[in-house]
């Protein structure tokens, strides 16, 4: 089973998903399919928090995918409808030629079994590599849905990138033997 997840801390979440955002965009570069989704994080003006937004990866569709809940909100602010709408649209977009699935997160929908959950099951069925991002928080989750002992990566893209070359075209492969 080709599934990794990239480990990274509370506070490095902006980072982990920078780092996902890179990867898929120089992997679309190469002409790989894609399936999943990568998140970006935009500020807003006099919000204390930003606004979630999801790129699916083989449509490019961006869903805006936090609630405004107020600028003196805490607490969980995703919209479970919109991260709903991105899975189905990373789950309908599954086929054999695809190359990798990338979940942002594995986080909490995850864990409750909802989220990202079916599309990782599916590629896993299909034999296509799987990446996610998951903090400490949920660890213990993500190693109880991928059984045994996960792949985890460190958040450092040489490792990341090195991953996914293994898994896309083979671990003798490297990345002068990769289409460009």
């Amino acid at each position: 089973m080709r599934v990794a997840a990239i480990l990274y801390a509370a506070d490095e979440g902006p980072a982990a998903d920078a780092l996902l955002a890179e990867l898929a965009w120089r992997l679309r570069e190469r002409g790989l399919k894609l399936a999943g989704a990568v998140q970006s994080n935009v500020s807003q003006p006099g919000q204390s928090r930003c606004d979630i937004l999801l790129e699916d990866l083989a449509s490019g569709r961006v869903v805006q995918a936090s609630e405004n809940r107020g600028p003196m909100a805490s607490g969980c602010r995703l919209d479970a409808g919109a991260l709903e709408d991105i899975v189905g649209l990373s789950s309908a977009s599954l086929a054999p030629e695809t190359a990798l699935v990338i979940v942002n997160k594995f986080s909490k929908r995850e864990a409750e079994g909802h989220g990202f959950r079916p599309l990782i099951e599916q590629a896993v069925v299909l034999g296509i590599p799987v990446l996610a991002a998951v903090k400490p928080a949920h660890l213990d989750a993500w190693t109880q849905f991928v059984g045994s002992t996960p792949a985890l990566l460190p958040l450092d893209e040489d490792a990341v990138r090195h991953w996914c070359d293994a898994a896309i075209f083979g671990a003798a492969s490297n990345e002068s033997a990769a289409p460009r």
